[in-house]
This record gives C-alpha cells, sequence and structure tokens, in this order.
C-alpha cells in the first residue's frame, strides 16, 4: 500500500524576512520569501520594525505558499514553525501565527531549530543535487552565527567549533559599512572582490586556538587600516574599492578553511556541507569546491534559495520530526537563543 503524503506548511520568521514553504514529504511545491527593505536606510535589521512588518506580511506569503504549491488547508499534514534562535518580536510573530493554525485545522505543531534547519536543508529532494550520508561535517555561517557542527544523524549534532564573538557574516556587513557600502554589504563585498587581487592588502588572521573562530580583532584592523589609508588619500577607498574587498574576503575564507581542513583532519570526516546566509558567497562556493579536488572531500553546497533565511529548511525539519512523532503543544516557547 502506497504511504500518504505528508503536507508540511512551514513558516519562517527568525530576523527580516517573512517566508513560507510547503513540502510534500521531502520536496518543496512552494518556497515564498517577502523581504524587509525598510532597514536599509538603517544600516541593519531594526526589530521593532521587523516585527511590524511580519505581522503585515504573514498572511499574504502563507496564503501565496498555499496557492502556488495548489494545497488545501485542509489537506495540511502537520504546521512547523521556527522556534529560535533569532529576534524575539519576530519569532513571536511566526510562532503565534502556526500555533493558532494549528489549533484551528487540529493538525500537529512542530517547533523547528533555525541552526538545524540550516543543516538539513541539505536534505530536501531537488533534482541534480546529492544528499550527505552520515556522519558528516556542517559549517553553518550566517549574519548570526559560525559554527562546525559533527552531525551523526538529523538530530544528533555536536558543535565542535564555533565563534567567540562576532559571526562571519556580520565581518563582511561591517566591512562593507566601513567602506560606504550600502546594507546589506556582504553581497557587495562578494561583487567586488570579484574583479579585485586578494592579495592586494594583507590583513592579520586571529590566532584562536582549537576549532573556534574570532572576527572582532579582523573588523577592527580593517577599520584602522581605512582611517589610515583615508586620512592620508581621501579617496583610497574609491581608487581601490575592488581590491580592498578582495583582500577582505580572501582573509575571512581563509580564516573559514582552515578551520575546516583542522575539523577534517581531528574528526576524519570528509563529507562537508556548508550552509546560511553566508554560503552564498561565490568565493566561499569556490574554495570548498577547490578543497574537494585538492583534499578529496566530498562537498554539499545547497542552492541559492535554500541557504538565505528561508521556509523550506524549516519544513525539511518538520517532515523528519513528523515521522519521528516529535510534536509540541501550544505552549512551546520561542527562543531568542537555543542550542543545537
Amino acid at each position: 500500500m502506497t504511504e500518504k503524503p505528508l503536507y508540511i506548511l512551514a513558516i519562517e520568521s527568525s530576523c527580516d524576512d517573512t517566508a513560507a514553504a510547503l513540502l510534500q514529504n521531502e520536496k518543496v511545491l512552494s518556497n515564498v520569501v517577502a523581504r524587509q527593505a525598510v532597514h536599509e536606510e538603517y544600516g541593519g535589521v531594526v526589530p521593532e520594525l521587523a516585527s511590524r512588518a511580519h505581522q503585515q506580511n504573514i498572511v499574504p506569503v502563507i496564503d501565496v505558499a498555499l496557492k502556488k504549491a495548489g494545497v488545501e488547508r485542509t489537506q495540511l499534514s502537520a504546521v512547523a514553525f521556527t522556534q529560535g534562535p533569532g529576534l524575539m518580536g519576530s519569532l513571536l510573530v511566526g510562532s503565534s501565527f502556526a500555533k493558532s493554525m494549528a489549533m484551528a485545522l487540529q493538525v500537529p505543531l512542530i517547533a523547528v531549530n533555525h541552526m538545524q534547519a540550516h543543516i538539513l536543508a541539505h536534505f530536501i529532494d531537488e533534482e541534480g543535487y546529492d544528499k550527505p550520508t552520515f556522519p558528516f561535517l556542517a559549517m553553518t555561517i550566517s549574519g548570526g552565527h559560525t559554527q562546525i557542527v559533527k552531525v551523526n544523524d538529523y538530530f544528533d549534532m555536536e558543535v565542535i567549533g564555533e565563534t567567540t564573538d562576532d559571526a562571519v557574516g556580520e565581518a563582511f556587513d561591517k566591512s562593507a559599512k566601513i567602506l560606504g557600502l550600502p546594507y546589506p554589504g556582504g553581497p557587495l563585498i562578494d561583487k567586488y572582490a570579484k574583479e579585485g587581487n586578494p592579495k592586494a592588502f594583507a590583513f592579520t588572521k586571529p590566532k584562536v586556538p582549537g576549532l573556534d573562530f574570532s572576527f572582532s580583532g579582523l573588523k577592527t584592523q580593517i577599520l584602522y587600516f581605512i582611517q589610515k589609508n583615508v586620512a592620508e588619500n581621501p579617496d583610497f577607498v574609491a581608487q581601490n574599492r575592488n581590491d580592498i574587498c578582495a583582500s577582505i574576503q580572501y582573509t575571512i575564507i581563509k580564516i573559514l578553511m582552515e578551520k575546516l581542513k583542522m575539523a577534517v583532519a581531528e574528526t576524519g570526516i570528509k563529507q562537508v556541507a556548508i550552509g546560511g546566509g553566508v554560503s552564498a558567497n561565490s568565493g566561499i562556493r569556490t574554495a570548498l569546491q577547490e578543497a574537494e579536488k585538492k583534499y578529496g572531500w566530498k562537498s554539499y553546497i545547497p542552492k541559492f534559495e535554500y541557504t538565505t533565511d528561508n521556509a523550506a529548511m524549516i519544513g525539511i525539519v518538520g517532515y523528519h520530526k513528523y515521522k519521528k512523532q516529535m510534536f509540541n503543544d501550544s505552549a512551546v516557547a520561542s527562543k531568542a537563543r537555543i542550542a543545537l
């Protein structure tokens, strides 16, 4: 007898993107994201404005996701949502809606860890994309997180290295701000780096023991470097923008890849997967592909749409939790900080 397909509605609202997705088992039927342009003039996400925008966006985003998927609300098997980590006001909008919808439809409610979702996004059914086998190493790199995780099973994950201060995505965005680039600046550094010389300017890599990372010192170093050179030549940034961006990106990627290489050596695991918003960076993707050839790794790089915050990754965790009957009641609380 053919098993009845599961239809999971997933909601993601951890930061400033309101997202909803519909999955049929491991296949994505729709993946809708409403971005918030309001933060650009402030040079970063304003939590109060983010939660207000989520309230405006959540109903139309879910409506579009259901229509695009061609699925009726009555067909839903469960509602999955981001429990944390993230901005509390933003998380509460998503969780409140998910709880209400699950209760109204009398279907299970599934709370999802956002960081687990970035890792398990690799298990979405996509033509032409391989899925990793257990165990594998996952490097999760985003605006709020930098971690190396040993993934033993879907819900057996061990953080073996993480940032001691700032996340890699913040290092990219703050460096871009120092250069006078608009928010979000990370993608712009990537864009200009393609035209520049990565060895034009040398930045010192921080000395951090083990598999942990630190980016606060590098940000300070870049700030002083720009201030010193602009004092001598007011047009320094404009004249050297591509080379500066290439040098910053080169340094950050070198830090990430050296730690990843150490993790492979220490664990003996040669399957490496990346996830999180910064994994959309073309330089990081190229470095991982080169390491695959050089060291005999098997690398897993997700589609761009599954790297930044999205609901499809929440849905795939929801699917695997549903299979294990890992459901939550309406008392489940959103958490700004939550361990992997």
